[in-house]
């Protein structure tokens, strides 16, 4: 097996997408309160990082998604049937748990092609290296980028039914609004009958979420500071991490873990990619993330109201988490 790298797909260089950010670190510190948007987290750092949250005890939506996926992997790939498919990963992490699944499908004899996206082309690599030795024969295309710019290269260049796997309960860092825009957009990718398995992570006791956005060996501290080396690396900025803390909690109003990055004095930073100074008040935060935490009512009005059919919700024991499969619904024109 051999991974076929798009980088970028000639739709966003390199240059380009270093001015969005420093557009996007610009609107985001001059905002009241001060937010970054979280896929920023995602260099290669950051996604080492959060391949090593994954891994920490305290981190509960990993070990849920895998015991998720050994338990459902055969009804999984039942649903799927077994004309040939286009398997395309939305944020392709480390791969672990889409090896569960794609090893299955090849013992069921399912013919298909696994395409990764992700912004990540080290992530990419990664799973090109876990997945060699085990499916060598496996077909994969990596694609770096953002989702929607992968998915229109999807378009262009592969047809067939598709499979979308969206997993980690990545949907949640979406707010309600964004969250409906972003599945209406997937399913305008999409064909009618094309699946989407994506996962969601459940409401639950709070301590249990506290402790997972605040392991005991601080590797969520290190991700989300990561975040200000990478600006300090990309745009020139002169950010001093021993002035900040790591602060992560739940907001019961919006039903969400929140993580912030708060200014523990009174201190200036200047970003000079942007040429521009930003004045900190202590203990002032700069937002960073949401994550999103659902019933079950709550995913079945998103698939309702974005086009697509729930086929079923596989659940782990503790029903802490569910990987939700849904179909793409769409009115076929007459004659």
């Amino acid at each position: 097996m051999s991974v076929k790298i798009l980088n970028s797909f000639n739709v966003q260089d390199q240059g380009k997408a270093k001015e969005q950010f420093a557009l996007d670190v610009l609107k985001g510190l001059s905002t009241k309160p001060k937010e970054i948007p979280s896929k920023y987290f995602y260099d290669d750092e950051g996604s080492r990082l959060f391949s090593q949250i994954m891994e920490s005890e305290d981190y509960y939506l990993t070990d849920c998604e895998i015991e998720v996926f050994e338990k459902n992997k055969k009804d999984i790939a039942q649903k799927i049937g077994h004309s040939n498919i286009n398997i395309i990963e939305l944020g392709a992490g480390d791969g672990r748990k889409t090896k569960i699944l794609i090893d299955q499908f090849l013992k069921e004899n399912l013919s298909f092609k696994y395409t990764s996206i992700d912004i990540s082309k080290e992530a990419i690599v990664q799973i090109d290296r876990l997945f060699k030795e085990e499916f060598p024969a496996l077909e994969h295309t990596g694609v770096v980028g953002e989702y929607t710019g992968g998915l229109d290269w999807v378009s262009d260049n592969q047809s067939g039914r598709k499979l979308v796997l969206f997993l980690g309960s990545t949907i949640g860092n979406f707010d309600r609004p964004n969250a409906l825009v972003f599945l209406r957009v997937l399913w305008k990718h999409l064909n009618n009958d094309d699946l989407l398995l994506i996962g969601f992570d459940l409401k639950k006791e709070i301590d249990l979420m506290l402790l997972a956005y605040n392991d005991r060996e601080g590797i969520t501290k290190k991700f989300n500071f990561n975040l200000l080396t990478r600006m300090n690396n990309e745009l020139g900025a002169n950010f001093d991490l021993k002035n900040f803390m790591h602060f992560g909690t739940y907001n019961p109003n919006v039903g969400a873990m929140e993580s912030f990055i708060i200014s523990t004095c009174a201190q200036e930073v200047y970003v000079g990619e942007l040429e521009k100074t930003f004045k900190f008040k202590a203990f002032e935060p700069i937002h960073l993330e949401y994550s999103h935490k659902y019933l079950i009512s709550d995913i079945e009005s998103f698939a309702m109201e974005t086009g697509f059919e729930v086929l079923n919700h596989y659940f782990d024991s503790n029903h802490f988490y569910t990987n939700s499969l849904w179909r793409v619904k769409k009115e076929m024109p007459n004659g």
